[in-house]
């Protein structure tokens, strides 16, 4: 339950400024996901215990974890932020490419005032938002709990658990996802609609766009049915994306005896491909080092040190990540280069509360420098 004025909280702050220095392009980018509002507030780590929650981890709200959102709501700093991990991904890479209408997001909302401020909020940021609209569901939130510099998020999925493949395949929206170059989506969204998935992994073979995926969470990989549509999709995948965590839970449904990250990110890439491409899989690790795979071939390279007096939040680290990777990769950079511009907008993003985006970036095009051996 969220209060029904977002009036005197902070939303889309510092984004306006963004818009209107965009040049007008025709979308490239598409994301398909989860629209969720975050309700983000720092908290103390009794609240975390207090529901069963861990640090640094994602889950879907059961029953017991409803009141969370009631005692987040009533707290004084409580930030609302138009979210979900793809969104967040693609309005980073937006505001990398600075192209308005350069990207466009499809996911299912509410009718009520939040999934307005999403529509705002992601237009502002250049966003072009494509929503299909439950008018008897609201839109979904997702508990974003602060505790230091680490967080906890619980999604309460609502209007976004109702997508439907129908929508991505009517007359309104199938010349969005028929037009892009790349596609992305988040591993939550194999819980909501994955016939909506094989459709444009599908589409995205038969056409040569490419087609990119996140693990997102351990628990993608541990239910049985999720895991079965993560295996099955994994052929038509030019990316896969994952954190360290990730990497490990997703070696173990592989059934890899590899342990270490760089040997399963090796591994997957290696799996087989519908396309007759090499895969890149792209594992990071925080502030260690950020692992990429190509024909069964790891390479490490340096996340680029930062005084850890500047971070403010880990909130959307890997989700800025991506979004600054995609963003080279659509330019037609090389990988030390889509892995540099990572690593800059996860940068950026830990500077700030949540996924808050404001001016232009100052990111230049270079090479991540390997790891040495």
């Amino acid at each position: 339950e969220a209060p029904s004025t977002l009036q005197g909280r902070k939303f889309c702050a510092k984004r306006r400024a963004t818009k209107e220095n965009m040049s007008q392009e025709a979308s490239v980018l598409l994301g398909v996901g989860n629209p969720l509002l975050d309700i983000s507030s720092h908290v103390d780590k009794k609240l975390v215990d207090k529901y069963g929650l861990k640090m640094n981890n994602a889950i879907l709200a059961e029953e017991k974890h409803l009141p969370l959102y009631k005692e987040l709501t009533d707290m004084k700093d409580v930030q609302y932020i138009a979210g979900g991990a793809t969104l967040n991904s693609i309005r980073v890479a937006q505001w990398m490419m600075q192209k308005k209408g350069a990207s466009s997001y499809i996911g299912c909302v509410g009718t009520d005032d939040y999934s307005k401020k999403m529509s705002e909020c992601a237009s502002a940021d250049g966003v072009t938002p494509v929503f299909m609209k439950d008018k008897d569901t609201p839109t979904g939130t997702c508990a974003c709990l602060i505790v230091d510099k680490e967080r906890s998020l619980v999604a309460n999925l609502a209007a976004a658990n109702n997508y439907k493949v129908d929508h991505m395949k009517s007359a309104d929206v199938a010349p969005v996802y028929k037009g892009v170059k790349l596609t992305y989506i988040a591993g939550f969204f194999i819980t909501v609609s994955p016939e909506t998935i094989t459709l444009l992994a599908e589409h995205s073979a038969a056409e040569g766009t490419k087609f990119c995926m996140n693990i997102s969470a351990e628990f993608i990989t541990q239910v049985p049915i999720f895991a079965k549509t993560l295996k099955e999709t994994l052929k038509y995948m030019d990316f896969l994306f994952g954190n360290e965590t990730e990497a490990a839970a997703f070696g173990k449904m592989m059934g890899y005896e590899a342990k270490t990250v760089a040997d399963i990110a090796a591994l997957a890439s290696k799996e087989e491909s519908v396309k007759g491409k090499k895969r890149v899989v792209v594992f990071t690790q925080g502030s260690n080092s950020t692992v990429v795979a190509v024909d069964g071939k790891a390479t490490s390279y340096v996340v680029p040190k930062l005084d850890s007096k500047k971070i403010v939040d880990v909130n959307g680290a890997g989700d800025a990540f991506v979004g600054g990777f995609l963003s080279q990769v659509i330019a037609g950079e090389d990988l030390p280069t889509c892995v540099d511009a990572g690593h800059y907008s996860a940068q950026v993003i830990i500077q700030t509360s949540g996924t808050t985006l404001s001016g232009k970036p100052t990111y230049k095009a270079k090479k991540a420098d390997i790891v040495s051996a």
